[in-house]
């Protein structure tokens, strides 16, 4: 497994690690609890900076017959990418045990988080991640995978720069509107080019709030911008990146021209 967090028993007791089913309980009968509701970081893409470490939110609905009782089984939340949670190559689990509230006699509401760092995980890894949900009898050890609970965007992140030459230029003019588009490059822990990209020039009207498209560009190889403009008014100048599947969104700082 790529990436397995450590979750920690309630109580005080030992540690169990990743929820792992020891081969002497293979056989245990699994927990009879269900994973219902399961929603992480509120449903929105997770977006990881190159060296970042996320923690996301979870919140899930377990229910059970009312002749179980929930006093030894921990519950949490998992994010996964293949066919099976239990099997998946890349896969992670909450940090710790789900902590929930009692509903009614069947029903608990949890919450619980999860934490993925950028250096567990590799490029690759960006898209979409199935949600499953992860319950352990702390007696026995045995163990319940719950699959296909939903699923979520995990993106890199994307970062853009703009510059706009000469400053100041006469109205008229000519003005050249440089820029870059790089995004996390997980397995290296830095930013690197993202060519190929339909990236949108934008310019704001000095003493207005909406930035209006000008023209789109493509990012080189290296993921270079680079246009000219005709000089009309005083503003700001950007570029404006959409994100894909498994970049996100950006837009830089506008970059202010006084025109002449």
């Amino acid at each position: 497994m790529r990436i397995r967090a450590t979750v920690a028993a309630v109580s005080g007791a030992l540690a169990l690690s990743a929820f792992a089913v020891p081969a002497a309980h293979a056989a245990t009968a699994a927990p009879n609890v269900t994973f219902s509701k399961m929603k992480v970081n509120s449903g929105k893409a997770i977006t990881i900076g190159a060296t970042s470490t996320v923690k996301v939110k979870a919140t899930y609905t377990v229910t059970h017959p009312s002749t179980v009782s929930m006093t030894n089984i921990l519950t949490g939340p998992v994010l996964y990418r293949g066919t099976s949670a239990k099997d998946a190559d890349t896969q992670v689990v909450s940090d710790d045990p789900g902590t929930c509230t009692k509903v009614d006699s069947t029903t608990l509401n949890c919450t619980a988080t999860i934490t993925l760092p950028a250096k567990e995980l590799y490029n690759s890894d960006a898209g979409t991640w199935k949600e499953g949900g992860l319950a352990v009898d702390a007696k026995t050890d045995a163990t319940k995978w719950q699959n296909d609970l939903g699923t979520l965007p995990v993106r890199r992140t994307a970062k853009l720069t703009a510059d706009a030459t000469p400053e100041p230029v006469k109205k008229g003019g000519t003005l050249t509107v440089t820029g870059r588009l790089t995004r996390a490059d997980w397995q290296h822990g830095t930013y690197a080019g993202f060519g190929g990209q339909s990236v949108k020039l934008q310019f704001r009207k000095a003493g207005t709030t909406t930035y209006t498209t000008v023209k789109t560009v493509t990012t080189s190889s290296t993921g270079a911008l680079k246009t000219t403009v005709t000089a009309g008014s005083d503003g700001y100048y950007r570029y404006s990146f959409a994100g894909t599947s498994t970049t996100s969104s950006v837009s830089a700082t506008g970059d202010y021209v006084d025109v002449q």
